[in-house]
């Protein structure tokens, strides 16, 4: 088969895609390529490994059984142009990675390390052994921590969170569905439970996927629930939160701070690399890191690992894993 890579992470893992099943066929690493030149590979492509497609390069793509996203999500993926016996795939791998981020940057607000850090760089002490007017900071023991959705990243989180001595409680879309037996959950309720989810959590924990129903669900109203010491932590996507009512709300001190790992615009969609219209970057209760908190080495190697796999199968004619759109056959002559 002849395979087409664009992505331009996973061409650091080349020696993972190439292993096992997917050994033996014909690769052509392209992340650096213009959309002219992939098109002209993709025309004789039989499986396509990306992260982004846009509808002209998916029409000249008519050879393809299989295009496999490197992520999750597939948003960028222009499913409907694709010819109809195209299969696709997407792969995870991430939840770790993020669960770690996760407590990294609660502990990081919840001790105030960016301030304390700006201060220590301006020369300044800012300490309760200096000024007994300086707050003390919280363990998370004792904390409970509401997570918005229950899926690879959520779990992952709950655990991450519970094995350092927090309560857990969750909302998902489904609130019957099975959970994982070594997830502690005090409690789990459905979508209609999110306002009791946000009054009721020390940090709240967004790791739902950005639909027409998730955009803007955390906005004025639904801030103010939360208590002035709660915080906000976002690993999923930017719009499920409202800009200015978050910003509002951290700068009014209506909520403890905020982790931002994802933001409303990407440096990708060509509107520059802050990611945001209010001045977040002038608070000292947010944690603002560029949309990484699963970018680890273990992430794309085991995501690399699965592909691989994933066209081994393809090739064998088994069926294919984590399938998000099915190819349909069509019948011979």
């Amino acid at each position: 088969m002849r395979i087409v890579l664009t992505d331009p992470i996973l061409t650091r893992f080349t020696d993972e895609l190439t292993h096992g099943g997917a050994d033996g066929h014909d690769w052509d690493f392209l992340a650096d390529r213009s959309d002219a030149d992939v098109a002209r590979h993709l025309s004789t492509a039989d499986v396509l490994v990306a992260s982004r497609l846009t509808a002209a390069l998916a029409g000249t793509a008519g050879r393809l059984r299989l295009v496999h996203v490197t992520g999750a999500g597939y948003d960028r993926i222009a499913v409907d142009a694709l010819p109809p016996g195209a299969s696709v795939c997407n792969t995870f791998h991430h939840g770790p990675s993020i669960a770690e981020h996760v407590v990294m940057t609660t502990l990081m607000l919840s001790r105030r390390v960016p301030r304390v850090d700006r201060l220590m760089r301006e020369g300044t002490w800012e300490s309760v052994a200096v000024d007994p007017g300086v707050a003390l900071g919280a363990t998370l023991t004792g904390r409970t921590v509401g997570v918005v959705g229950l899926g690879e990243t959520g779990g992952q989180v709950v655990r991450a969170m519970t094995a350092l001595g927090m309560r857990a409680r969750a909302v998902r879309r489904d609130p019957n569905a099975p959970v994982p037996g070594d997830l502690r959950l005090d409690r789990v309720d459905g979508e209609d439970g999110l306002d009791d989810l946000l009054a009721g959590s020390d940090v709240v924990v967004l790791t739902v996927p950005l639909t027409a129903a998730t955009t803007g669900m955390i906005g004025p109203a639904r801030l103010s629930l939360m208590g002035p010491h709660a915080l906000l932590i976002n690993v999923a996507r930017g719009p499920l939160v409202q800009e200015d009512a978050l910003f509002d709300a951290l700068a009014g001190r209506r909520i403890g701070g905020a982790g931002l790992d994802v933001w409303w615009s990407h440096p990708k969609d060509g509107a520059g690399t802050r990611g945001y219209t209010r001045p977040f970057h002038t608070l000292d209760n947010v944690v603002m890191t560029p949309h990484h908190s699963g970018h680890t080495r273990e992430t794309f190697a085991n995501r690399a690992h699965e592909i691989a796999d994933n066209i081994g199968r393809l090739a064998k004619g088994e069926p294919l894993t984590n399938v998000v759109r099915e190819g349909r056959r069509t019948a011979g002559p």
